[in-house]
């Protein structure tokens, strides 16, 4: 693969490839990101794309802190461009990455909340620093469900009653905790995670294409949400976001100093659990 993307570093070793997430100042997901994982998933579908590819993030505090708030409209329209106006959503974008016939693997380091947890959770693996990871779902605690894909897997890997801890709590994960509750495959620590995962990426990477197609192919025919479903949850995150309730809580979120590089989003499960209860009852 040749293509350069503007908010995305890539690198090829063999056959597999590194792809790290490089949007300043914090990796949020607008319109750029949106734009540049349109194009590259359309190239990793491509019969000569590497076996296996390895998602990180070049920001050692942010690997996607959530989506920028500001661009809701933005990204949506650039997500459309993967399948139609019809599948403008991150969720319809995410379950293409399920789908692709590569074996996809997260590597996290730093902060996944909303948007950035349901990437990861789109991907086939997770692993994540144990010194310095944290998941979250923020969206509840914000004013509408999360839409891009966490209620389905978290459903799924977590059970019942751990995903509704996940999901309506909107608290921050650590990797620990996030690994015993099924979030996570494995956490690492953070001195090893580079070196366990190049191994594990290479040692699938020499195994033959058609039988890793086949095996991811018949476990997402058990495990992924049918696209209906992930329709219903964009379509209920897009419709409560934008509500008065939805916008004045995330007003008082800026007003703390939301989407900056401060203590509001390093500990954002904390502020969202202050948020003034008067603000979009």
């Amino acid at each position: 693969m040749t293509a350069s993307y503007e908010t995305i570093d890539t690198s090829v070793d063999g056959n597999v490839l590194t792809a790290a997430f490089n949007a300043p100042p914090m990796n949020l997901i607008g319109p750029e990101v949106v734009r540049d994982l349109v194009s590259l998933l359309d190239d990793l579908a491509q019969p000569d794309a590497p076996r296996v590819v390895i998602f990180e993030s070049a920001d050692a505090e942010y690997f996607f802190p959530h989506v920028d708030m500001t661009k809701v409209a933005e990204y949506t329209a650039e997500a459309a461009k993967a399948g139609g106006p019809g599948d403008a959503s991150l969720g319809m974008l995410f379950r293409k990455l399920s789908l692709l016939p590569v074996v996809t693997i997260g590597k996290l380091r730093g902060r996944a909340r909303g948007a950035g947890s349901e990437f990861l959770l789109a991907c086939d693996m997770r692993f994540a620093s144990r010194e310095n990871a944290v998941l979250g779902q923020l969206e509840v605690a914000v004013g509408a469900p999360p839409g891009a894909g966490s209620i389905q897997h978290l459903t799924r890997l977590l059970g019942r009653g751990r995903a509704l801890e996940a999901v309506l709590t909107s608290s921050d994960f650590d990797a620990d905790l996030a690994e015993r509750y099924g979030w996570i495959n494995r956490a690492v620590p953070d001195a090893e995670l580079d070196d366990f995962v190049a191994g594990m990426a290479t040692r699938m990477a020499g195994f033959p294409r058609d039988a890793l197609i086949a095996a991811k192919s018949a476990i997402n025919e058990i495990s992924l949400p049918a696209p209906a479903d992930v329709r219903a949850d964009a379509a209920l995150f897009q419709q409560l976001v934008r509500s008065e309730t939805a916008q004045q809580r995330v007003a008082e979120l800026f007003k703390q100093g939301f989407q900056t590089r401060g203590t509001t989003e390093r500990d954002l499960g904390d502020a969202l659990g202050a948020i003034d209860g008067s603000a979009g009852r």
